[in-house]
């Protein structure tokens, strides 16, 4: 029994061309092999790690808000963290957690020269806090790797790049300037808060001079150079003049300064005063 070769039709005996497609055979070809499917294996599942979640971005807001003639700081916080002055923390709410670290033994000296709390307390988390009220003005400053030295206890609460130092003064400038010798130095980039008696003026020195007969000056940048000095040459004109020792910023930058207390600390300090006159009165 033979076969065609090309189209494997079974072939007459003896036939020399298939009678299908017509090829030529060679007498007794076995028919064509044809491919058998092999089965295949199923396809093994491939294990693919789950997608990471989506980081939660940091974010923090101070704002200023004004309650029954007090104000206070608004802190909104989502995965966060401020540091603020020691017991400003008024009341929290939201998955916050505050810590106050041990500090150094330089930021207990700092503490002690510059009558600022070494403590500085952590707030992190997210949630909203309030800060603790006050009669005085607070100011929310934008620092861009800037270094600004503060008066004592302007400082209120600041951003976690802001980094809190101290900042002597010339001996003679501390001693008479009624500042302290040591003042409190922020540096870095971050928001920062700071308390004044009254509502601040920004003066910008470009190579100039500012005088100042009190202790008002809240704040300045570094590159502002601090001195006290007679109001006038002479100690004739220093005695007519009425002024006896200013303070004096030289240089170029900025210092901020509070002129007039608002009516809430002025209305405070006159009511402290009767109350004063009235004690010495009673125990005469």
């Amino acid at each position: 029994m033979a076969f065609c070769g090309n189209c494997g039709t079974r072939l007459k005996d003896g036939a020399v061309f298939c009678h299908e497609c017509g090829s030529r055979q060679d007498i007794g070809a076995a028919p064509p092999v044809q491919p058998t499917m092999q089965p295949q294996a199923p396809p093994q599942p491939v294990y693919q790690a789950p997608p990471p979640a989506p980081a939660v971005p940091s974010l923090l807001n101070f704002s200023v808000e004004e309650k029954q003639m007090l104000k206070m700081v608004k802190v909104e916080m989502q995965n966060a963290s401020f540091r603020c002055e020691s017991g400003a923390m008024y009341y929290m709410q939201g998955n916050l957690q505050l810590e106050s670290k041990m500090p150094s033994a330089g930021g207990l000296l700092k503490s002690m020269v510059t009558r600022e709390s070494a403590f500085k307390p952590t707030i992190s988390g997210s949630g909203t806090v309030y800060l603790e009220p006050s009669f005085g003005e607070f100011t929310i400053m934008e620092l861009r790797n800037e270094t600004w030295i503060l008066d004592k206890g302007a400082y209120y609460a600041s951003e976690m790049g802001i980094e809190i130092s101290m900042w002597t003064n010339k001996a003679v400038s501390g001693f008479f300037s009624g500042e302290g010798f040591f003042q409190t130095q922020v540096s870095g980039s971050g928001k920062l808060v700071i308390v004044s008696n009254g509502p601040l003026e920004e003066i910008n020195l470009v190579n100039d001079r500012l005088v100042v007969d009190g202790s008002f000056a809240v704040a300045r940048t570094a590159g502002i150079e601090f001195t006290v000095n007679k109001a006038s040459k002479g100690l004739f004109s220093t005695f007519t003049s009425g002024e006896g020792i200013v303070n004096t910023f030289t240089g170029t930058g900025k210092v901020l300064l509070a002129p007039a207390a608002n009516r809430y600390i002025t209305m405070v300090r006159y009511l402290s005063s009767i109350h004063t006159r009235v004690m010495q009165i009673k125990n005469s």
